[in-house]
């Protein structure tokens, strides 16, 4: 019986010390790093030159092309094992026409949808970080296709790589302690609509998303930094939450080190840009933004935007900015204080 014990109590101390050599190996891993590097160059490019290809037709709302967009979202996420936070193998929130038609001067729509997928969070997981980029385009004009790569081909597919990293992370027993929403939004050309239909009707509760990091244009480089390619235009940050901005400021200092320019999120910028992209319908709820965007350029709005003038090393660079910043927030003991609301 005494050999059993000492047995017993030998096995239980090699298992302790077994785990606490485990910890410590783990405290010496920096997992946000590690995750990061999942997210390549030559992974954005195959995506985008799918995406932003001939065959999407533009990805105009509604249309042919911007089905065949959502359908290459899904089977993404369906292929990667990320869930859909609706039901089943639905991972499309529908935008019904009727809705686009009434919100929308431009043209007349036919329904459309956003694609959502998720991965829950261990801890907090009622707590929704979302990251956002719109899927759609100009589509078919006087018979040219307006590719989009840039706009915003470059977002969507940042957001997949995103979304595969953090799956990995998931799959190491290394998941966020809050949910991760991606939010591939449509009707974004045509009026903000499809992050405004989501915002109007959210599949989690406004009151728990913590922060919106929306993927605008980060492909390219503008006419301003032609000589200093290493640069991402950062716009809203600092509007309603001084800790989101701090975030991004030192995760940035941490890992990417690009140059973080502020130019448009000037209140007196006549660009106007805070208001032009889809964090704004999340930013008129009081959540805290961060718009990622690269500037417009030559090729912004028309048929030659396509993937071949894309910077690939310097999209990885961009898209593991917003993963490292999503990663903080999602990890950190606290939510996310907003202390500028109404200023």
């Amino acid at each position: 019986m005494k050999n059993t014990f000492y047995t017993i109590g030998l096995f239980f101390l090699m298992a302790c010390s077994s785990s606490q050599t485990t910890t410590q190996e783990d405290l010496n891993i920096d997992y946000a790093a590690k995750f990061a590097e999942t997210i390549t160059a030559e992974n954005l490019k195959t995506h985008l030159y799918i995406f932003a290809s001939d065959e999407f037709e533009g990805r105009n709302t509604g249309e042919p092309g911007q089905k065949k967009a959502v359908n290459y979202l899904k089977d993404f996420y369906v292929s990667q094992k990320i869930t859909s936070p609706l039901d089943g193998d639905n991972y499309f929130q529908k935008v019904p026409s009727d809705y686009l038609n009434k919100n929308s001067r431009r043209s007349t729509l036919k329904d459309s949808e956003n694609v959502l997928a998720f991965i829950k969070g261990t801890e907090k997981p009622d707590e929704i970080v979302v990251i956002s980029a719109h899927l759609d385009h100009e589509g078919i004009k006087n018979g040219k296709i307006y590719n989009g790569a840039d706009d915003d081909g470059s977002g969507s597919v940042a957001i997949l790589e995103i979304a595969e990293a953090f799956k990995k992370a998931e799959k190491a027993g290394k998941g966020p302690k809050r949910s991760i929403l991606f939010l591939h939004v449509t009707g974004e050309e045509k009026g903000l609509l499809g992050s405004k239909y989501y915002t109007e009707n959210p599949i989690f509760p406004l009151t728990n998303t913590v922060c919106n990091l929306n993927i605008d244009m980060i492909g390219r480089i503008d006419d301003a930094h032609k000589t200093d390619p290493n640069y991402v235009y950062l716009i809203g940050a600092d509007k309603l939450s001084t800790e989101l901005h701090q975030v991004s400021d030192s995760v940035n200092t941490k890992y990417t080190n690009i140059n973080l320019d502020y130019k448009y999120n000037d209140e007196n910028d006549p660009n106007r840009f805070y208001y032009r992209s889809d964090h704004y319908n999340f930013a008129k709820h009081n959540i805290p933004v961060i718009f990622y965007f690269n500037g417009t350029h030559e090729d912004y709005h028309r048929p030659s935007d396509t993937p071949d003038k894309i910077e690939y090393e310097l999209l990885e660079q961009r898209t593991r900015l917003v993963f490292h910043t999503a990663w903080e927030v999602a990890n950190r003991k606290t939510r996310l204080v907003v202390d500028k609301a109404g200023k």
